[in-house]
């Protein structure tokens, strides 16, 4: 990998840990809003899927050994176990698929959309199976808490990161 590749994976994987703390509680769910999707959304456009994918890699790493990267500010391997941990491991799958489609479609901001949409609901499956787990609940009754109230706010997320993004690899192509 070039020194270029690098510097820009970490760039991102700092942008994701200064965004990905800030979130908002709700009071019917155990996970919260936070804005780490809206900065794996920007990634997506900023970086190539595997490297997107270090990214994301290297930011739950961080979280994982103790930096309060993760929401609230909070940190540890144990939030893997939490309520929130599918949430955790369901980022990889949507910076996969939004990177991808990123890539594939470079004149179509819509299909790119759609392919963050893709990955929203990858992780949103992945998040809210395994919140039915830690729950002892049913998946169904899970959707509610774990999926449909995040959906409003990440299609904001998704098409402000559609338009900032492809102002930034304009500026990183020029």
């Amino acid at each position: 990998m070039r020194t270029k590749e690098l510097t820009t994976i970490s760039l991102m994987t700092a942008i994701i840990c200064i965004l990905a703390p800030i979130s908002i509680p709700i009071p019917f769910s155990p996970v919260a809003l936070t804005l780490c999707t809206f900065a794996l959304y920007l990634s997506a456009y900023v970086l190539k899927p595997k490297q997107a994918i270090a990214a994301t890699a290297l930011y739950l790493f961080i979280g994982s050994i103790g930096i309060p990267v993760f929401s609230g500010y909070t940190a540890g391997f144990a939030k893997f176990a939490g309520p929130g941990g599918g949430y955790l491991v369901g980022y990889l799958f949507l910076v996969a698929i939004s990177a991808y489609f990123v890539r594939k479609f470079p004149d179509s901001p819509t299909l790119q959309m759609m392919g963050a949409l893709l990955g929203t609901l990858a992780t949103y499956s992945i998040g809210t199976f395994w919140l039915s787990k830690v729950t002892n609940a049913s998946f169904l009754s899970t959707l509610p808490m774990g999926a449909f109230v995040f959906i409003p706010l990440d299609i904001v997320k998704i098409f402000l990161s559609c338009i900032l993004g492809r102002k930034i690899q304009y500026y990183l192509k020029s």
